[in-house]
This record gives structure tokens, C-alpha cells and sequence, in this order.
């Protein structure tokens, strides 16, 4: 086998790393970000607004550009973009500068992770093919996690700017390796003249509403505001005109056709939902920590880089696994969603006093529930499609991974909103009615208490000050608490999917010999 596809691949991979990096570090780090150029809550709210509404349009139309003019000059291109979109963020003049930048930042992360799964289908023999699988697993796995020790570091130890300089080294390397390594297709122009221009049209319109509306909506008091209810219309009118109009195009950007296909329509299911759950690993132990034990970001790192590490065991062990003939891949996806309901029911059961060494565990069985889940559906899903229909497939497994991450985010705001309300509420009565039954317990009359003292002032304000702090820590325990348990409960829904959707299926090298 020829080796220098497998350079260009390593290009792919490093040019999905950065662009995963400018997603994960640069929200982590966007309230330093924010804080060094002067930028306001309101305003900082849509900058990540609009960068995964770039990346979800993004994810849509790259493998349609990939087939037309060839999936090297595709591949340099985003990496490009990603390169001066990042590098020139740290000087925008000023605040709208900023926001387009970000947003084109989240269109080129959007144009390269789909081109990782294409690139390592089109160049991976069937024998090695599973472990092309495993890289791209690394983008919803691996990285996602690896992002919160990278955000730290720059940060905390060298500098916030920092934070889009690590894209000018990395992309440089992307983007040599794809040139030396990935052979140049000839491009087919002649698709150009079909260009699905309708279907282009409603993907910026109908998921740029959708995703800002999941964005902001906790911010602006959802359907109370304006703004909201315009979006929910339009992403309710163009979504399923979006639908209609790619069942109908001869070239469409995606082909929702494919859905029919049982194994390929439960690797779109669970890896939508397993981008929500994965957030049990990242986004929520990070979030205890800092809201309740009050650490920096540089001091949470070290559970997130756990899984990020184990990753790279568990992958080449699960893919090893998966490539023995007698081994049901929807087994494994099920022990994996097993180990994750247990992860998360287990991290359920935290209280204040923990710390990072009591997820450390969770953690682990986690990480292992993850490379199980991921790595089995991604070969569920492939197996399905023909190499032909690669283009019209790609979008409809990252599209709604793309959605999902919005969506996860909005998830977590509405329970730490609503739940975080009923929790505060609920402690509040019953310490106001174990008060009143201590009065009660002790003759005293409630309304003709003497008045206080200055010095007893003081130290009712204190206790007034520590009883509240009180309070803040309980419910944001509790409402991480929820948190486990809801992404328990998505998980368990998946394995009822797992048992009546799928049907076996068998890893490429052993396809490739049954069929000669």
C-alpha cells in the first residue's frame, strides 16, 4: 500500500484537531477572551452564537464541494480559511470584525470534519479500515475532552492570544501533509451546473435560525421575545421545505433516502444523542468544579485529559475487537451505552464534597462506554452506504452532530435554569419552615422579636452572606446532579433503539471476504 495517502490522512486529522481546538478552546477561553478585548455579556453570547451556526452550514454543503472539485482542493481550502479566519481574530478592530471572523472560523470547522471520514474511507484498504474509523471517533471522542487541558494552558500559563495562535503551526502542518500526501482527483465541474442552490439557500436559513434560536433563547426569555419567535417560524418553514427539496434534487447536498437504511439511521440516532451524553465526560464534571469548588479551568483539566488519554487505548482495542468475526458490533454498542448509563448514574450520586478524585472512576468507565459506542455505529453507519453515495451520506451523520452540540448546550442552560429555580425554591421553604419551628419550640414571638444590635447586625449579615453561598452550592450540585441523570435517561433511550433498529453487520475485511 502506498504510504503517502496515509500522509494525507495525518494532514486531515491534524487539520480536524485545529478546528475542533478553535471550537472547545476557544469557548472555554472565551470569557478571558472576552475580558482582554473589552467585550460585554450580551455581545459575547452571539459569538458563539454564530460559530456553530457557521459550522452546522458548514458541515451541510463540504461533501458536495468535495465531489465537485475534488476532495484535496476541498481539504487545503478549509484549512485556509480556518488559518486566516483564526490567526486574525487577536486583531480585529473592532467587535463586528470579531463576530464575522468567529463565524467564519465556524464554517471552516464545519467544511473539514466531515472531509476526516470521507478522506479515511476513500484511502483506508478494507483491512485497515476500522482504524480509520477510530480517527474519526478522535473528533467526537478525543478531542472534545483534550480541549479543556489546551484551553488552561494557554489561558493560564502563556497568554489568551495563544488561544488562535496554536492554528498557524498546526495548519501549516495540515496543510503540508495534504499536499505532499493525498493524491489529486480530477475534479468533476460538470456538477456545478446542478448545484443545489434552493437546498444551500434554506440550509443558511432554516439551521441559522434554528441554531441561534437554541442559542439565545434562555438569554432573551425565549417566546416571549420577538427575535425567538421569528426564528422558531422561519426554522419551522424552511427546514421542511429543506427536506422536501433535497428528496427531489438530482444532485442534492444530502439524501434523506438513506434513512430508510435500518444501520444507517440508528448511527445518525445514537450519534446525535451521544454528542449530548459525551457533555457527562466535559462540559458538566468542568462545570461542578468550577461553580462549586471554585477552580480554574487550569485545575479541571486533568478529568477531561483522562478520557482524552484513554481514548487512545480504548479505540485501537474496541477496533481490534470489532474485527473478529464472530463479535456482533451491536453487542459492543451495548455494553458501551450500559457503561455510560452507569458512569452517569454513578456521577448522579455527587455531593459538595467532592472533588476530582472521586469522578476519576466515572471518568474511566465513561471514556470506555465512548469508545465502544462511537466507534460500532460508525461502522453500522458506513457499512450501509456505497462509496458512491459517501457525499450524500456524510451530511446527515454530522449535520445533526453539529445540531446536537447546540442543542446539548441549550439542554444544560434550560436545567440549570429551571431546575436550579425549583431547587432554590424547595430550600428555601424548608429552611424557612424549620425557622419558624424552632421560634415556635421555644415560646418566642415571631413578631415581636427585639431589634438587633450592630454587632448582631453584622453577624446576622454574615450568617445572611454564608447562608446564601449555602444555598448557590447546594443547587448547583443538584442541578449537576439532573444533569447525569437526564443524559442517563438519553443514553437508556438509545439502548432501546440499539434493540429493535440495527442488524448485524460485519467489520470491512471480513465483508470483503464473504463476498469473495
Amino acid at each position: 500500500m502506498d504510504k503517502k495517502p496515509l500522509i494525507g490522512l495525518a494532514g486531515v486529522i491534524v487539520a480536524a484537531m485545529t478546528a475542533e481546538f478553535n471550537d472547545l478552546v476557544g469557548s472555554m477561553a472565551m470569557v478571558d477572551v472576552r475580558g482582554a478585548l473589552g467585550i460585554g455579556h450580551d455581545v459575547g453570547t452571539w459569538i458563539e452564537s454564530l460559530y456553530l451556526s457557521g459550522m452546522v452550514i458548514g458541515m451541510a454543503i463540504s461533501p458536495w464541494w468535495s465531489a465537485a472539485v475534488s476532495l484535496k482542493r476541498t481539504v487545503l481550502f478549509a484549512i485556509a480559511l480556518n488559518l486566516i479566519s483564526t490567526a486574525l481574530i487577536p486583531f480585529a478592530p473592532n467587535v463586528t470584525c470579531f463576530l464575522v471572523l468567529r463565524a467564519i472560523q465556524g464554517l471552516a470547522e464545519g467544511l473539514t470534519i466531515p472531509l476526516l471520514m470521507t478522506a479515511a474511507l476513500k484511502y483506508l484498504t478494507p483491512e485497515i479500515r476500522l482504524y480509520g474509523l477510530c480517527c474519526y471517533a478522535l473528533t467526537a471522542t478525543v478531542f472534545p475532552n483534550l480541549g479543556a487541558a489546551v484551553s488552561a494552558l494557554w489561558t493560564d500559563v502563556v497568554g489568551w492570544r495563544f488561544v488562535f495562535f496554536e492554528a498557524v503551526p498546526l495548519c501549516t502542518l495540515a496543510a503540508l501533509c495534504v499536499w505532499y500526501g493525498m493524491p489529486q482527483d480530477p475534479p468533476h465541474y460538470e456538477r456545478l451546473r446542478k448545484y443545489d442552490w434552493p437546498g444551500t439557500l434554506l440550509v443558511v436559513i432554516g439551521l441559522g435560525a434554528l441554531t441561534t434560536m437554541l442559542q439565545q433563547g434562555n438569554r432573551l426569555d425565549w417566546f416571549n421575545s420577538k427575535l425567538i419567535c421569528m426564528l422558531a417560524l422561519i426554522s419551522v418553514i424552511a427546514i421542511p421545505l429543506f427536506v422536501v427539496n433535497e428528496w427531489k434534487q438530482e444532485l442534492p447536498l444530502l439524501k434523506p433516502q438513506l434513512l430508510k437504511r435500518r444501520n444507517f439511521a440508528f448511527g445518525a440516532i445514537t450519534l446525535f444523542c451521544f454528542v449530548i451524553i459525551g457533555m457527562s465526560a466535559s462540559t458538566v464534571p468542568s462545570e461542578y468544579l468550577m461553580e462549586v469548588q471554585g477552580f480554574r479551568p487550569l485545575q479541571t483539566y486533568s478529568l477531561m485529559a483522562e478520557v482524552a488519554a484513554l481514548q487512545l487505548v480504548f479505540l485501537p482495542l474496541i477496533a481490534k475487537v470489532l474485527d473478529i468475526e464472530w463479535v456482533d458490533c451491536r453487542w459492543v454498542n451495548g455494553v458501551g451505552l450500559l457503561c455510560l448509563i452507569t458512569a452517569c448514574l454513578g456521577s448522579s450520586m455527587l455531593d459538595s464534597t467532592w472533588s476530582r478524585e472521586q469522578f476519576y472512576l466515572w471518568q474511566a468507565i465513561s471514556g470506555f462506554g465512548q469508545a465502544c459506542v462511537v466507534l460500532s455505529l460508525l461502522l453500522m453507519a458506513t457499512n450501509s452506504v456505497a462509496p458512491y453515495e459517501g457525499p450524500f451520506a456524510s451530511p446527515l451523520v454530522n449535520m445533526p452532530r453539529g445540531l446536537s452540540e447546540v442543542l446539548g448546550l441549550c439542554i444544560l442552560e434550560l436545567m440549570s435554569h429551571f431546575r436550579g429555580q425549583l431547587h432554590t425554591t424547595r430550600m428555601l421553604e424548608s429552611a424557612g419552615t424549620r425557622r419558624f419551628s424552632v421560634i415556635q419550640a421555644n415560646g418566642i414571638d415571631a413578631q415581636h422579636l427585639p431589634p438587633l444590635l450592630p454587632d448582631g447586625a453584622q453577624r446576622a449579615a454574615d450568617s445572611l452572606a454564608t447562608f446564601s453561598h449555602s444555598i448557590d452550592v447546594q443547587r448547583a450540585t443538584m442541578v449537576i446532579s439532573d444533569d447525569y441523570l437526564m443524559m442517563a435517561a438519553i443514553a437508556a433511550f438509545v439502548f432501546v433503539v440499539l434493540l429493535v433498529l440495527p442488524q448485524r453487520t460485519w467489520p470491512p475485511r471480513i465483508a470483503l471476504l464473504k463476498k469473495s
